[in-house]
């Protein structure tokens, strides 16, 4: 939101989330960004999200920390205009249940000498849509999960915005 504030060529006209709670929610009212929270079954199973956001005229999705899979319709609805990031070099550590720290642990765990992001268009799985863009970091034989992590932010921070940028 803050990438985009004076920008004239994009604008986050909508925040959804499924946890009533997130922190984004309240970034959103900040940014005086409207937002909307989702319950899984209306977001499965109805077509009211995706009317909504047509309705909204929304031209890309960006999801960051949102992790059920987007359902069929929704990526039928946004051909290539639902973007992703995930916090490791995929194909590697992706699919259902790699999320967060779970990543950063498998990367260590497999003795890893890099990791990343990768910045992905989204389809009807996990983490296999078409990479538009992946950023690397090293790791050592003493980095923690958390010190992967905190390496993987600073890859996020850096490229994700700017990436969103040149796919708008």
């Amino acid at each position: 939101m803050q990438h985009f504030t004076n920008s004239e060529s994009a604008e986050v006209a909508l925040v959804l989330s499924n946890k009533p709670d997130a922190y984004v929610l309240e970034r959103a009212k900040k940014f005086d960004v409207p937002t909307l929270v989702l319950d899984r079954d209306t977001f499965k199973n109805s077509k009211d999200i995706v009317d909504r956001l047509k309705a909204e005229n929304i031209s890309l999705i960006v999801l960051a920390g949102f992790l059920w899979l987007i359902p069929a319709q929704m990526v039928k609805a946004f051909p290539n205009r639902i973007v992703n990031i995930h916090p490791a070099l995929l194909p590697k550590y992706g699919g259902k249940g790699m999320y967060g720290m779970k990543v950063h642990q498998a990367v260590k765990d497999a003795g890893e000498k890099e990791t990343g992001i990768t910045i992905h268009y989204v389809n009807e799985h996990y983490d296999e849509g078409q990479i538009i863009h992946q950023a690397k970091c090293e790791v050592v034989a003493q980095d923690s999960p958390d010190d992967i992590a905190q390496k993987i932010h600073l890859l996020e921070h850096k490229h994700f915005p700017r990436v969103i940028a040149e796919v708008i």
